[in-house]
This record gives structure tokens, C-alpha cells and sequence, in this order.
């Protein structure tokens, strides 16, 4: 059986917090949907779990460990388990992150 996402109606902004919403949550893989308005940021974090990051919609600057990467459209971003790692909307643009999440064997 497919599950088919169309992330352009799922897409939604607040203006005073981050856009959350768990797209699929399996015990193999979980994705969530993340939409950030201009300027907001979700702080660096870990978690025993291995990450993509995947910008769907603007620009941003995603952390993970020590590293600082500009990411655009389109771009995936891996990361390790219990490696830190957040990102932020740039000034004047929305950010759109799909977050792929899979268990650490």
C-alpha cells in the first residue's frame, strides 16, 4: 500500500511558532513536516536517531555537529545519531523542512 504526501497542502505557517506535523509514524521510519516563518529557528538538539533533512520550500542554515551549511531547495541534509543539529529561516524568506527519521539498529 502507497501513502502519498502533497507537501504543497500540507504546508502551513504560524507566526508565532514553529509549523509541526507528523506526515507518517511507523516503527521503521517517521517523517515530519517542519514550516518556519522568516527568522524563526529550531534550536540544535540530539537524538539517538539517524536524520535527513530535506529542504522542500525557501533557504536556510541548517547546523549538524560542529558544521554550518546553507541549504536551498532541495537539498538533503544526513545526519548521525546523537549529532547535534537544527536549522533556522533565513531574514525575508520561509523555510520548509521534511524530516525523515529512522531507528539506529
Amino acid at each position: 500500500m502507497a501513502t502519498v504526501l502533497d507537501l504543497k497542502k500540507l504546508i502551513k505557517f504560524h507566526p508565532d511558532k514553529i509549523s509541526r506535523e507528523m506526515l507518517a509514524e511507523t516503527p521503521e521510519m517517521r517523517v515530519a513536516l517542519m514550516c518556519l516563518e522568516a527568522g524563526q529557528e529550531l534550536q540544535p538538539h540530539k537524538a539517538p536517531l539517524r536524520l535527513m533533512m530535506y529542504c522542500v520550500q525557501g533557504r536556510g542554515e541548517f547546523v549538524v555537529g560542529d558544521e554550518t551549511i546553507e541549504a536551498d531547495e532541495k537539498t538533503a541534509i544526513i545526519c548521525d545519531p546523537m549529532v547535534p543539529h537544527g536549522f533556522k529561516a533565513n531574514k525575508g524568506e520561509k523555510l520548509v523542512v521534511m524530516a525523515v527519521v529512522t531507528p539506529v539498529d
